[in-house]
This record gives C-alpha cells, sequence and structure tokens, in this order.
C-alpha cells in the first residue's frame, strides 16, 4: 500500500483545452479518452474539500511557440478563441482556479509555475502535496512536476489520466523516467480512492 497523503493536496489539471484534443491544431492522440478519468479525479477532490487547479496555455496571437513566428508548433490555445476554451466534457467543481500561462508573447512557458502565481496560491492554502494530471505527459506536464518539486511539493503523477505528443518515440516514456528519478510518485485512482 503506498503512502499517499491527501490532506494539505491539490489536484492540477494540466491544458485540457480544445487545441490540444482531437480535432484540434495540436491534438495529442487519444487525449479524449482521459477526461471520465481526470472527472473522477475532480470529484474526489471535491468531495474531500479540497483544491482544484487548470492551467491552461493563453497565448497571444504573436506568440513566439507558433512556426510562422519561428516555433515548433502550429497555432494553438490564442487567447478568447474555441480553441484556447476547456472541453466540454471536462467537469467543474463549484470552487476552482484557473492558472494562464504563456500569455507573454516572447515566453514559451511549459509549465504551470512559470510567470503565474501558481506557487503563491497554493502556499497561501498551505498545500504540501500536488497530484497532476492533463496534457502533454512530455511537455506541460513534464515542466510543471519538475518545477514542482524544485519547489519543495510532494507529487503525484497520474498516470491513468495523461497523454503525451510523443514528437519523437518514447517521449512521454522519457519524460517519466526523469520525473521519476526527481522523485515524482506513479499512482492510479484505485490507489488515491484507497488512500481515504
Amino acid at each position: 500500500m503506498k503512502d499517499i497523503k491527501i490532506s494539505n493536496s491539490a489536484l492540477i489539471v494540466v491544458d485540457m483545452q480544445n487545441d490540444f484534443l482531437p480535432g484540434g491544431s495540436l491534438a495529442i492522440p487519444n487525449a479524449d479518452t482521459i477526461i471520465p478519468v481526470i472527472n473522477e479525479y475532480i470529484r474526489f477532490f471535491e468531495t474531500q474539500g479540497l483544491p482544484v487547479v487548470y492551467t491552461r496555455d493563453w497565448h497571444p496571437e504573436d506568440h513566439l511557440s507558433f512556426k510562422e513566428n519561428g516555433g515548433q508548433w502550429p497555432r494553438h490555445c490564442v487567447q478568447n478563441t474555441p480553441g484556447s476554451e476547456f472541453h466540454h466534457n471536462l467537469y467543474f467543481p463549484k470552487n476552482y482556479i484557473i492558472i494562464s500561462k504563456a500569455y507573454e508573447p516572447q515566453l514559451e512557458a511549459y509549465s504551470g509555475f512559470q510567470s503565474t502565481d501558481l506557487d503563491q496560491k497554493l502556499k497561501d492554502m498551505n498545500i504540501e502535496n500536488l497530484f497532476v494530471c492533463g496534457v502533454a505527459t512530455d511537455y506541460c506536464v513534464f515542466h510543471t512536476v519538475m518545477d514542482a518539486i524544485r519547489l519543495g511539493y510532494k507529487v503525484y503523477l497520474l498516470v491513468d489520466a495523461i497523454r503525451g505528443v510523443d514528437l519523437n518515440p518514447n517521449d512521454s516514456e522519457e519524460a517519466i523516467k526523469k520525473m521519476i528519478n526527481a522523485g515524482v510518485e506513479l499512482i492510479v485512482f484505485e490507489e488515491l480512492f484507497q488512500a481515504v
């Protein structure tokens, strides 16, 4: 039985936006299939009275990550466009926090902590443990997790609720290995449910 700490915890749902889901401009294969699992995690945290944080890419029109501006990605998650909206099947509890990232034209910002007030918000709520899910395993999930560990949080990666881009084969697998080496713990929903 894993030692999973529920108290002083928050759930981080990374970038479940239309442009990253099937039909979007930067669609991650099968990313929509994890929505029901993510919703279970969200409802679990809601019943425990624990905070749920949703991160989102919130790019200006001229963001440096876009191919037309010399970046490596197609245009995606431009502020106030349908592609930047959260998927309509994603569940939102009564109280939730949205963290917008990569909103400056010249800043890449894969991590939910980069140039945001996420760390401050979590510390204000006395959060010590983070449970992270969403997309993409090898980019925004990876960087958010690594920053969280660097900032002193205990981090659990919800492996049944993540999907990767895998520009190169095994990118996601390699990212998970790096996260484990940094101290992340891998869990699935049943293990969390049993920890209560």
